[in-house]
C-alpha cells in the first residue's frame, strides 16, 4: 500500500482519533496531497519527515528510490494540507498521546494548576515560548478558589494548591478552571509527596477530566520505583489523562493541540484570477524559447513579467553603446546598465552591472568597459534600466517541484538571500491569506512593519505581486525557475529591478 492509501484507511476508521505518519517522501506527491487534504480536514494528522540532512537523505534513498532532496516539498505538502509536522520522534509520540485523549482547545489561554512552584515556572516559560498564553484568572474564579483551597494556596495563574492539598482541593480547582470562560486549556503539575493520598488525587483528576470540556495535560513528577506511585500513574493514564515526566514535554504536547487549532482556523480563499494579463503573448514567448532550445534573455524576461503586470523598473535591451545612450535618454536618468548574456546568470558576480549612471557619457563608458572585459562570455547585449534608489530589498521566486508544480518563495533579497537564507516557501497556487502568511513567516518580518523610524512597507502590493506570480506559474508550467531579486519595497509600492526565468519542457512521466 502507498502512504496515501494507508492514510486514507486510517482516516476513514471512525475509531481512530488521530493519524501518525513517518515518511521519507512520496512516490506520488499529488496523490498524497489530494488524500491528505481530505483526511486532515476531518481529523488530526501528525507527521515526521526523515532524511532532512544530506547524509540522511542518502540513507533514505536506499529504501525509497530517488526521493532524496524532497524535504522542502514534503514540508510544504504538510503545511498546505494542515498536517502537523514534527522534527523529533519523541515529541511527535507525546503529542499523539494528547490528541488520542483530549479535545482541541478553543483558544490559546492556559491555566496552570500545580502543587509545587518550580515546575509551574518552567511550564509558564515553555507554554509562552510555544505561542500560548497564561492569562490572569477572572475575579469570579479567584473568589471561588479562595473558598475551596487551603489558606496557603496561590490564587493567581499559575494556581498553586500547595503540596499538602488533598483530592478535594485538586477537584475543586480543576472545576473552577473548567468553568472559567477565559481559560481554554488546563496544565496540571502533580508531584506525589509521600504524605498525601496520590491515588485519590488521581481519581479526582480523572473524574474532572471526563467532562472533556477543555483539554488537560499532566506533568506527573513522581518516583516510579515505588508501586503506589506507579499505581497513581496508571490511574491517570487509564482515565485518559496524558502524563509527561517533564514540564516542558507536557507544555509542548498541549502546544501541539493549539497548533492544530490554528491550522484549522486558517482563512480559506481561492487564488485570485487577474483579468488584465496577456496570457497569449506570454505563451508565445515561452514556446519560442523552447523551440529554439535556448534560455530567455533580459528582453524576454521583462516581457514575460510585463504580460502578468508585475511591477518592474522601466528598461530596454540594446546592442551597443550608442543605442544604450539613446535608451537611457528615453527612460530618464539616472539609469543602470547590465550585461545580458546567457553565460552571465549572476551579472554582478562577473562585473556586469553599473549603477546610478547620470548621463550619456557614463552610459557609453559602462557599455564599452563591459564589452572589453566580458567578451569571453559570448554575444553580449545590454539592458538599460531606470535606477531606483532606496527601498527594502526582498526576493520573490519560484521553482518547479517534480510531481507537485511550483513552490513560491519569499524573503529578504539582494545579498541577504545568500548570507542569511531568510526565506519561506509555499506550494502554488497561493491565495491572499497564504501570501500574507508568507510575509509574516520570515524571521525579519518586523522589517516589513517599519523599524527605527522607517515607514511600514506596502504589504498589499507585495501580496498582489505574489498572487500575480502564482497565476503566471499556473499559466506557464514550463517555467522551471524564476527569480525577482531584488524587489524593492516602499511605503506605497513595490518595484522589481532584476529578474530571471528559466524554462524547460514538461516531463510526461
Amino acid at each position: 500500500m502507498s502512504i496515501a492509501e494507508i492514510l486514507r484507511y486510517w482516516g476513514d476508521d471512525e475509531a481512530t482519533r488521530a493519524v501518525v505518519l513517518y515518511t521519507e517522501g512520496f512516490a506520488d506527491p499529488r496523490e498524497f496531497l489530494e488524500v491528505a487534504s481530505d483526511v486532515a480536514a476531518r481529523k488530526p494528522v501528525l507527521a515526521m519527515k526523515a532524511g532532512r540532512t544530506e547524509q540522511g537523505a542518502k540513507a533514505a534513498s536506499s529504501h525509497t528510490g530517488s526521493l532524496a532532496g524532497v524535504d522542502i516539498a514534503t514540508e510544504l505538502i504538510f503545511e498546505k494540507t494542515g498536517i502537523l509536522s514534527f522534527r523529533d520522534e519523541g515529541e511527535l509520540v507525546r503529542a499523539a498521546l494528547a490528541f488520542a485523549t483530549q479535545p482541541i482547545p478553543r483558544g490559546p489561554r492556559v491555566a496552570i494548576l500545580a502543587n509545587t512552584g518550580g515546575p509551574a515556572v518552567i511550564a509558564t516559560d515553555a507554554l509562552v515560548a510555544e505561542g500560548l498564553e497564561v492569562p490572569p484568572l477572572s475575579a469570579v474564579s479567584v473568589e471561588r478558589l479562595r473558598g475551596a483551597l487551603l489558606p496557603q494556596a496561590a490564587l493567581t495563574n499559575p494556581v498553586d494548591v500547595v503540596a499538602t492539598a488533598g483530592a478535594e482541593h485538586f477537584r475543586a480547582a480543576i472545576e473552577v478552571l473548567q468553568d472559567d470562560p477565559d481559560i481554554d486549556a488546563l496544565y496540571l503539575n502533580f508531584v506525589t509527596p509521600s504524605f498525601t493520598d496520590t491515588q485519590a488525587i488521581a481519581r479526582e483528576i480523572v473524574a474532572a477530566a471526563k467532562k472533556r470540556s477543555k483539554p488537560i495535560v499532566c506533568n506527573l513528577m513522581t518516583d516510579l520505583t515505588q508501586e503506589r506511585f506507579r499505581a497513581t500513574q496508571r490511574l491517570l493514564q487509564d482515565g485518559g489523562v496524558p502524563c509527561y515526566a517533564y514540564p516542558s514535554e507536557a507544555a509542548r504536547a498541549l502546544a501541539a493541540l493549539d497548533r492544530y487549532r490554528r491550522l484549522r482556523a486558517r482563512p480559506q480563499a481561492a487564488p485570485k484570477v487577474f483579468d488584465d494579463v496577456d496570457a497569449r503573448r506570454a505563451r508565445s514567448i515561452v514556446e519560442s524559447a523552447l523551440r529554439a532550445g535556448r534560455g530567455t534573455g533580459a528582453e524576454e524576461v521583462a516581457a514575460l513579467f510585463g504580460c502578468s503586470r508585475i511591477p518592474m523598473a522601466a528598461s530596454a535591451v540594446v546592442d551597443d553603446a550608442e543605442s544604450a545612450a539613446r535608451a537611457a535618454q528615453s527612460i530618464g536618468y539616472p539609469v543602470v546598465v547590465k550585461v545580458d548574456a546567457e553565460a552571465a546568470s549572476h551579472k554582478s558576480d562577473v562585473g556586469g552591472v553599473a549603477i546610478d549612471l547620470a548621463d550619456a557619457q557614463a552610459v557609453r563608458a559602462a557599455v564599452c568597459d563591459m564589452q572589453g572585459r566580458l567578451g569571453h562570455l559570448g554575444a553580449l547585449r545590454f539592458q538599460v534600466q531606470k535606477f531606483v534608489p532606496g527601498g527594502q530589498e526582498l526576493i520573490v521566486g519560484a521553482t518547479r517541484a517534480a510531481g507537485l508544480g511550483h513552490m513560491l518563495m519569499f524573503g529578504l533579497g539582494g545579498v541577504h538571500v545568500e548570507v542569511l537564507g531568510d526565506v519561506v516557501f509555499r506550494l502554488c497556487p497561493v491565495s491572499a491569506p497564504q501570501a500574507q502568511g508568507m510575509l509574516a513567516a520570515i524571521r525579519a518580518a518586523a522589517l516589513l512593519d517599519g523599524v527605527r523610524g522607517r515607514p511600514a512597507l506596502c504589504k498589499r502590493a507585495l501580496v498582489e505581486l505574489m498572487q500575480r506570480l502564482s497565476m503566471m506559474l499556473a499559466d506557464l508550467p514550463e517555467i522551471e525557475e524564476l527569480d525577482l531579486n531584488p524587489v524593492l519595497a516602499f511605503a506605497d509600492s513595490v518595484c522589481a529591478v532584476d529578474g530571471r526565468i528559466r524554462v524547460g519542457a514538461l516531463r510526461t512521466a
